[in-house]
């Protein structure tokens, strides 16, 4: 575990994510949050609560579970397993990603940029009724 206060607060802010979230955006991102992961790329605070509100909507249940948390000045960096439900994908099962999230603090501690790196196919894609088969199809023939 980091001994990094602001570090330890991102990560226990995103174990509460739900869809009454963005009510506590202000506590963790500076008012001009610049936001990307492999399917969006976000600007500003308020687009970041509209973001997050439409990803959260149909959620069941979202945990991560972090493994390696580093800081070194601004900058910050913290892998993790998000493990998820969503009705619409891989039938209702839980669905587990692997990735890691690149941080940039404000001098006040709060987050100025974070962008994340995760296997988008393996987070929506495989989990597509049609989509999904022929993705693994692809990964299969790849290995």
């Amino acid at each position: 575990m980091s001994q990094d206060k602001a570090l330890e607060d991102f990560c226990a802010f995103f174990n509460k994510l739900d869809n009454t979230c963005t009510e506590k955006l202000y506590e963790v991102y500076t008012d001009d949050i610049i936001f990307s992961d492999p399917l969006h790329n976000v600007e500003g605070r308020p687009a970041l609560s509209r973001y997050f509100a439409a990803m959260y909507e149909n959620i069941e249940r979202c945990q991560f579970v972090y493994h390696t948390r580093q800081r070194q000045g601004s900058q910050a960096f913290v892998t993790w397993t998000m493990t998820f439900v969503h009705p619409k994908l891989a039938g209702g099962r839980t669905i587990k990603v692997e990735g890691c999230s690149a941080l940039t603090f404000a001098d006040d501690g709060r987050v100025a940029r974070h962008r994340d790196y995760f296997d988008a196919g393996a987070m929506l894609y495989e989990h597509l009724p049609v989509m999904g088969r022929v993705i693994r199809w692809l990964k299969h023939r790849l290995d």
